[in-house]
């Protein structure tokens, strides 16, 4: 627990850059402009002292902490911080208690997606009584994530990733606080590198400066980070965001940003297996029929990395993405599916039509089973017209192709069929 007297004391030399660059006023925060900016709601609420419960969303680095420390400093109120990764249920009595002898308290947790169900609930009579004013920093989506009775008394502020001028402001506060000398080359790799979050780029910053004589250029980063991987949570809403942007760029027919989004995510170190049943799903619920090599070539494209591993078999999937992004799209056969699951799923257990029933055994037969069925081989063109396979009431029909590549010659032929169906049962009907 930390209280707003010694909130921004000096820190000590050993301590982070990142912590010693802290901002200690709203002016000195950079990015966040949509939040902090002239008219824009947490820069209204630290003008006025009003502070609210709110809920910060973003990913690391770009000042959530930052933000609800000096949020809490010009409130007045006292601050009590606790992390949702050591802290507990025992932590959140402690602050109650202080809370009450203070009157009211800014109660901060840090990574309150980590706090379960029932620690997220330990915090609602306190906030709705106006002794605690809620805030959780968190880089998961709290829609997910937080109850949804904590969720509706908190506003949620969604933080952004620091773009690239931004970062620049950063470094340049850092070389001056560290006496560095960066080339430009190597300043933009380490922005680059940084993906908008503040928190890598000052420790890196950091770390290079300090492991080089003189001026850091780009041969000298890359001896001192040595090969870096992206930002990428393998767990999280990034994992999630990429992996979607992945099937939309397929499902939308475009190869290039199909292939960007994979490469992103293979560079970000996701497991090339996953991406490979991903590829699979596509190919059955975006391709289909339109286009049945779409699934062979996938299927073949995840064997073949099975057996070359990396980097060798993610040609293979590469391949696999691009065949499926310029495929032919249907997702006929995907909606049919869920269709007839969901009047499965409401409908009563329907009894099999007796001329379809299996028949093995002499009583069964006796009994009607089997009864009627028309060998569809034996019948003109190898099709029964006019039987019917649906149980009795059922006439949905789930399956409705598409025109687009093989889907298209599919449809002529079940209008053919349907048409023969028509002309058989009228025929019956007249006898």
């Amino acid at each position: 627990m930390s209280s707003t007297a010694d909130l921004f004391e000096q820190a000590p030399a050993q301590q982070p850059l990142a912590e010693r660059l802290r901002p200690k006023r709203l002016a000195e925060v950079v990015g966040q402009q949509h939040l902090l900016g002239e008219g824009k709601p947490l820069r209204v609420a630290a003008e006025a002292g009003a502070l609210h419960s709110m809920i910060l969303w973003g990913p690391p680095g770009v000042g959530k902490t930052t933000l609800a420390r000096l949020l809490v400093a010009a409130s007045g109120l006292p601050f009590m911080a606790i992390s949702a990764v050591l802290g507990g249920v025992k932590d959140i009595r402690e602050a109650v208690e202080q809370a009450r002898v203070h009157g009211r308290a800014a109660v901060f947790v840090d990574e309150v997606h980590r706090f379960n169900k029932a620690q997220q609930d330990a915090f609602l009579p306190h906030v709705e009584s106006g002794l605690f004013v809620f805030i959780g920093a968190t880089t998961e989506n709290p829609s997910f994530e937080v109850n949804s009775a904590l969720l509706s008394r908190a506003t949620v502020h969604v933080l952004e990733p620091l773009q690239a001028a931004d970062l620049h402001e950063l470094f340049d506060r850092g070389c001056r606080h560290l006496n560095a000398q960066w080339s430009e080359e190597a300043a933009a790799q380490l922005i680059a590198y940084a993906d908008g979050d503040a928190r890598r780029m000052l420790g890196s910053l950091e770390t290079v400066s300090r492991a080089v004589q003189g001026v850091v250029g780009e041969e000298q980063l890359k001896q001192v980070l040595g090969k870096q991987l992206r930002r990428f949570d393998k767990g999280g809403d990034a994992f999630y965001d990429l992996i979607s942007a992945l099937h939309k760029s397929v499902r939308g027919s475009d190869p290039d940003a199909s292939l960007y989004w994979f490469v992103r995510m293979l560079d970000g170190g996701a497991d090339p297996r996953y991406l490979a049943r991903r590829l699979v799903r596509m190919a059955s619920e975006d391709i289909g029929l339109a286009d049945p090599r779409a699934l062979r070539l996938t299927l073949d494209a995840f064997d073949t990395y099975e057996r070359l591993g990396s980097p060798e078999g993610e040609l293979a999937l590469a391949q696999a993405v691009v065949y499926l992004a310029v495929a032919p799209k249907s997702n006929a056969v995907y909606t049919a599916y869920k269709a007839a699951r969901a009047l499965v799923e409401k409908d009563a257990s329907r009894p099999v039509p007796m001329e379809l029933r299996n028949a093995p055994t002499k009583l069964m037969k006796t009994m009607g089973m089997g009864q009627g069925y028309r060998y569809a081989h034996d019948e003109p063109d190898g099709f029964a017209a006019g039987a019917h396979y649906l149980p009795e009431g059922v006439e949905e029909r789930f399956y409705t192709p598409t025109e687009r590549g093989l889907e298209g010659k599919i449809a002529e032929k079940l209008e053919r069929l349907r048409e023969a169906n028509a002309a058989a049962r009228e025929g019956l009907g007249k006898r």
